[in-house]
């Protein structure tokens, strides 16, 4: 018997289930329980390793030091967010994949970097089994904002283009995809 690839409205409804748990803060089990128990489950954030513990590193299965677990434990060692919000989502369900822009202030919370904060739009990439249960979680951000806060220079660096470009405060890159709050 072959399976059956989910609805539209299954993909969706599971996709911003995932998303709205994240955005509150859930506990790493609420997550998780999103994710497929049938399938191998993967968590990818696209960078460079260097930059970040959680970057360009495959997390893969439950538990263990590199698995979905740990990634979600990564994220909150190293990040606190406020103000996460979703929104145009992309279902294809075909490939049974959502895509969805999110927006967020991030702070880093460890080391030289605690306090610095930015404002980014990011992208997550959702992949589902059958059962709509998620099997392959990927994220693209701003991995440069993330490593300038983690060695203390965002702020400096944020504070140094506003004076020159003779701003008050930061505002908006040409690009929009990231905006870097200075905490004083």
């Amino acid at each position: 018997m072959a399976s059956q690839t989910p609805t539209r409205a299954q993909l969706l409804r599971t996709a911003q289930a995932l998303c709205s748990a994240f955005a509150a803060k859930a506990d790493i089990s609420t997550l998780l329980s999103h994710f497929s128990s049938t399938h191998q489950i993967s968590a990818y954030e696209h960078g460079l390793p260097v930059l970040a513990p959680f970057l360009g590193r495959p997390f893969t299965g439950r538990s263990g030091s590199t698995s979905v677990r740990a990634y979600f434990e990564l994220l909150q060692q190293h990040l606190t967010y406020e103000n996460m919000e979703f929104g145009e989502w992309v279902v294809d369900e075909a490939a049974a994949r959502v895509t969805v822009v999110g927006n967020a202030k991030f702070t880093w919370n460890e080391g030289k970097g605690t306090g610095q904060a930015w404002e980014e739009y990011f992208v997550y990439m959702l992949d589902f089994d059958d059962q709509a249960k998620v099997t392959d979680y990927q994220v693209w951000a701003d991995s440069g904002a993330a490593y300038l806060a983690r060695v203390g220079q965002l702020s400096q660096l944020i504070g140094a283009a506003a004076g020159a470009a003779g701003e008050s405060k930061p505002r908006s890159d040409d690009q929009a995809d990231s905006k870097t709050l200075v905490d004083v």
